[in-house]
């Protein structure tokens, strides 16, 4: 067994760090992507910082920036049902007895491909047959940097196993402009429809957006916390998008094709460094949608599925 040198300097908990940068027009672009859980460690153009970051020693906080598959958000006791057999997946979320955030969550991605000095990155994960999901899939993702500089996200999966299998996909990016404190931030949700949730976040219902959870013509941020999944999002030239702004007059857009027919909102004072934070995640189903079918997609074997969602400075919602 080996063991590092003295005074050398340890891996980042979250392993191998890949980057990419592109010369745009509205400046340099870079990102940074860690291997475990295929994760967004951080995303810049022109030296300002649009998405939360962490320490190299640290697991990410509050799931931050990390990939979400064969499904986003929660399973009830993490039971579901399975031509007629109850499925029972490993407890991730103790504190409210839910599977939370999909099997890849302490995976480490992969290249796929060569990635040397490039502007876009394609990392893969393998999900095997096991308790509570016997299913064998690859999820694959890569990361991208358009000519205007935004960052494009397209996450597939493909059935490599014998039998249809049921999915979602999602991912758990936290926004931010700067420095500028979120409390100061302008959230616009473009959504009709709040999904309604029990003590454990497992949807109950759905209501329309009315009062604090109405964010359309958006809101200040302040002191709010949330922790609640949208729907009936608005098309806008095909593309669903919620956005951040500044009062000084700058902008984030987080934008996702159809297929990510939900969002969840995410305010919390609980982001190590952050007096707030706000993650905007795409889904293409709600929490619990293993048992209410709702979202819920299947693939069969051979098959693949790939939606595109992705972070735009600047671009007017």
């Amino acid at each position: 067994m080996s063991f590092p040198a003295s005074g050398a300097v340890p891996s980042p908990a979250t392993g191998t760090q890949y980057q990419i940068t592109r010369q745009t027009p509205g400046g340099r672009a870079e990102a940074r992507i860690a291997a475990l859980a295929g994760g967004l460690r951080s995303y810049s153009v022109a030296g300002t910082g649009y998405v939360e970051t962490y320490p190299d020693t640290s697991l990410p906080p509050s799931a931050c920036g990390i990939l979400l598959a064969p499904w986003p958000n929660r399973v009830a006791g993490g039971q579901w049902t399975l031509d007629g057999k109850v499925q029972q997946l490993d407890i991730t979320e103790p504190s409210r007895g839910n599977a939370s955030h999909g099997l890849l969550r302490n995976t480490g991605y992969r290249p796929a491909g060569d990635t040397a000095g490039q502007d876009s990155l394609t990392l893969q994960a393998e999900i095997f047959p096991q308790h509570g999901y016997p299913f064998h899939l690859i999820h694959q993702v890569t990361y991208s940097l358009d000519d205007d500089a935004g960052l494009r996200v397209r996450q597939s999966l493909t059935n490599v196993g014998e039998d249809r299998a049921p999915f979602a996909l999602g991912a758990h990016p936290f926004l931010r402009i700067g420095s500028v404190p979120v409390e100061d931030l302008t959230l616009t949700v473009a959504a009709e429809t709040r999904i309604t949730a029990d003590e454990r976040l497992i949807p109950v219902g759905r209501e329309p957006v009315a009062g604090d959870y109405d964010f359309r013509a958006g809101r200040r941020i302040g002191d709010q916390a949330l922790d609640s999944a949208f729907t009936g999002l608005e098309l806008a030239e095909g593309q669903h998008r919620h956005r951040l702004a500044a009062p000084d007059g700058r902008s984030v857009t987080l934008w996702s094709a159809p297929e990510f027919g939900y969002v969840h909102v995410f305010l919390t004072d609980q982001l190590p460094g952050r007096s707030r934070a706000v993650a905007l995640e795409p889904m293409t189903a709600p929490a619990n949608a293993l048992n209410s079918g709702e979202g819920l997609r299947w693939l069969d074997p051979g098959n693949s599925f790939a939606a595109e969602w992705g972070i735009r400075p600047g671009l007017d919602g």
